[in-house]
């Protein structure tokens, strides 16, 4: 049952990480005419192996949020691409579905497991 538990945490975090990745999306998407503004964002897979570490995934805290390199700077010097964020956002809404199938599976074996147990 620890194991199961376990497993439960890491898809609490995984859920949390998506959403957060949504919420910096829409956030990037908000400020696409903010002068100076800058997309930022993290890394999604370097966040979950450092929850992994943890004994409680789900008490890993805020992801690690920085400004993102690389992007093309307009005269106003903005860098957010509404065509980057759209793949984004669509990326984001992805992951946090599949979040969401995994964690559907997982209850649904604990409540087989529970009503094999109750027999």
């Amino acid at each position: 049952m620890h194991m199961e538990s376990h497993l439960g945490m890491e898809l609490e975090r995984y859920l949390d990480l998506s959403a957060a990745e949504m919420k910096l999306t829409a956030s990037n998407m908000a400020n696409i005419d903010t002068p100076g503004y800058h997309a930022r964002g993290f890394e999604f897979s370097a966040e979950m192996r450092r929850a992994m570490k943890l004994a409680d995934p789900a008490s890993a805290g805020e992801a690690n949020v920085t400004e993102l390199g690389g992007l093309l700077m307009r005269p106003d010097g903005n860098n957010v691409s509404m065509d980057r964020e759209g793949l984004r956002m669509a990326e984001d809404q992805l992951q946090f579905k599949t979040g969401m199938e995994l964690l559907k599976r997982e209850f649904s074996q604990m409540r087989a497991a529970l009503n094999d147990g109750a027999k």
